[in-house]
């Protein structure tokens, strides 16, 4: 009886000190990637200051000024894109947790829980390269814009500079690229097809695949509902395009 209860003892207290090495194995990791993200914006930011990078992007010939957004597109990206982007302050940890699961189990880097911020932060600053430090050089460089930029200024800085497949870059491409039209035209099931190429636009643009992209712009309007933006009624009819 001894015998079982000091092993029962020694079993419990070998996973006890497993878990002790191996959360101090990932407070490592994380205080090590995160020296090394800071690092690197610092870098990237004193070769080119953000408010510098701002106005060239506002400099651009086919820049969309946030007041021509249509609302309907405004909400689609927000609510597949990051719907909790009203309320945080440039990063998610629920999203990031939920991605750092989600990787583990996939055993590679498949979910970034990037916010629009962090996402703008890449597109401003960094490369599209998947790596630790450049993701914590992320949080630092969305940090800063969440603290001298309003929500609006940040997704219109981020619309501007995002990749939409088929060689567009920015909305105001994109619109013109895809339907041949301006963004005022646009219907509410073009302005969910816009939303959901962001996501990965080598897939989703309607020109490379467009059944992923009908796919894809079934999934924005889902989550609409899902987030309380439109009802299922509202999705039907759109899907439909009645």
């Amino acid at each position: 009886m001894r015998r079982r209860q000091k092993k029962k003892h020694s079993g419990r207290k070998l996973l006890q000190n497993l878990m002790t090495v191996l959360l101090c194995i990932f407070v490592v990791a994380i205080a090590f990637f995160g020296v090394k993200g800071y690092q690197m914006y610092k870098e990237a930011v004193t070769e080119r200051p953000i408010n510098e990078r701002v106005e060239e992007i506002r400099g651009m010939e086919r820049f969309t000024p946030y007041s021509e957004l249509p609302q309907f597109y405004i909400d689609a990206t927000i609510s597949v894109e990051d719907h909790r982007f009203e309320n945080h302050c440039g990063i998610d940890l629920i999203a990031i947790g939920r991605a750092a699961l989600t990787d583990i189990k996939e055993r590679s880097f498949v979910q970034g829980g990037s916010t629009i911020t962090q996402q703008l932060a890449k597109n401003m600053l960094f490369t599209q390269e998947k790596r630790l430090e450049r993701k914590a050089a992320e949080v630092f460089a969305a940090l800063e814009l969440e603290s001298g930029y309003t929500k609006e200024e940040i997704f219109e800085l981020y619309v501007n500079t995002s990749y939409f497949g088929n060689g567009y870059c920015g909305v105001g491409e994109a619109v013109a690229g895809y339907f041949g039209k301006s963004l005022s035209e646009l219907s509410e099931y073009e302005c969910a097809i816009l939303a959901g190429i962001l996501n990965e636009p080598s897939h989703y643009s309607p020109e490379v695949n467009n059944e992923l992209a009908v796919q894809r712009t079934e999934i924005v309007l889902d989550s609409m509902v899902g987030n309380k933006i439109i009802t299922w009624e509202d999705a039907r009819r759109i899907k439909t395009k009645e």
